[in-house]
C-alpha cells in the first residue's frame, strides 16, 4: 500500500474510463471500486480454472483442489449447523458470498489495491439482498404464520402493540448491523494501517535520530498487516454465519 498524506484518501472513488460510460442510453460510471468488485467476482472462476487444468487425470489433489476442498467442507459444515438439511439448497449462495466478501477484503491488503467492503454503499446492498430475500422465503413458506416472528410467544396481551413495534425495529435494524460491521471494521483497520505508515514515512524523512525511531511504527504496521488479514477473514466468515442464521430464522420460523 503507497504512502498518501490523507488516510481517508485510499477510499476515494476514482473514474477509469472517462467519467462513465453510455449504455442503452443511460450513463454507468466505471471507477476502482467497480473494478475491484470485478476482479473478486472473477476470482472465483480463475481459481475455480487452476483445480480443473492441474488437477484434471490425477487422483492427488493439487494444492488448489485441497484448499477449495477445505473451503467447500467449512461453508458446508456452517450451513448444516445453522440451516439444518432444509436449507443446504441455498449452499451454492453462502460458499460465493463467502468467497466474494473474503476476495473483496483481502484485494484492499494487496499494494494499491482498493477494498470495496470498506464501502457502505456496497455493504449495504449486499445487505438488503439478503434480507429481501429472507423475508421473501418467510412468507412464502410459512405464508401470514410469519407474522408470529413479530410477536413472543405468551405475550401479554396489552402489550401486544410495543412488543411487535420492538421486534419489527429490531429485525430491520439488521440492515444496519450487518453492513456496518463489514464497513466499519474494513475501513478501521485500513485507516489505522495508513495512519502509522505516514507517521513512520514523516520520521523517517525527518532524518537523524528519528530516522532510526521510525522502525518502531513500521514495526508495528508490520504486525497489525496480519491482524487486518485475521480480520478480513474473520468479518467474512461473520457475515456468511450471520446470513445462515437469518435464512434458519426464514426457513425453520424460530
Amino acid at each position: 500500500m503507497s504512502y498518501v498524506s490523507n488516510p481517508l484518501e485510499q477510499f476515494e472513488i476514482v473514474p477509469i474510463f472517462g467519467s462513465s460510460m453510455n449504455l442503452f442510453g443511460m450513463y454507468i460510471p466505471f471507477n476502482n471500486s467497480a473494478l475491484m468488485t470485478l476482479i473478486a467476482t472473477s476470482a472465483s472462476l480463475v481459481m475455480l480454472a487452476l483445480i480443473l487444468f492441474e488437477g484434471r487425470g490425477s487422483l492427488v489433489p493439487n494444492r488448489w483442489q485441497t484448499f477449495f476442498e477445505s473451503v467447500y467442507e467449512f461453508i458446508s459444515t456452517m450451513v448444516l449447523d445453522n440451516i439444518g438439511t432444509k436449507g443446504y439448497g441455498f449452499f451454492p449462495f453462502i460458499f460465493v458470498l463467502f468467497l466474494f466478501v473474503l476476495q473483496g477484503n483481502l484485494i484492499g491488503m494487496i499494494p494499491f489495491g482498493f477494498t470495496s467492503t470498506s464501502h457502505l454503499i456496497v455493504t449495504l446492498f449486499l445487505t438488503m439482498t439478503i434480507y429481501i430475500g429472507c423475508v421473501i422465503l418467510l412468507f412464502y413458506n410459512h405464508g401470514y404464520h410469519g407474522m408470529s416472528l413479530f410477536l413472543p410467544q405468551g405475550a401479554p396481551l396489552p402489550l401486544v402493540p410495543v412488543l411487535v413495534l420492538i421486534e419489527l425495529l429490531s429485525h430491520v435494524m439488521r440492515l444496519v448491523s450487518l453492513s456496518v460491521r463489514l464497513f466499519a471494521n474494513m475501513m478501521a483497520g485500513h485507516i489505522l494501517l495508513k495512519v502509522l505508515l505516514g507517521f513512520a514515512w514523516t520520521m523517517m524523512m525527518a532524518g537523524g535520530f528519528l530516522f532510526v525511531l521510525h522502525l518502531l511504527p513500521l514495526a508495528v504496521v508490520y504486525a497489525l498487516l496480519f491482524l487486518e488479514t485475521a480480520v478480513a477473514i474473520i468479518q467474512a466468515y461473520v457475515f456468511v454465519a450471520l446470513t445462515c442464521i437469518y435464512l434458519n430464522e426464514a426457513l425453520n420460523l424460530h
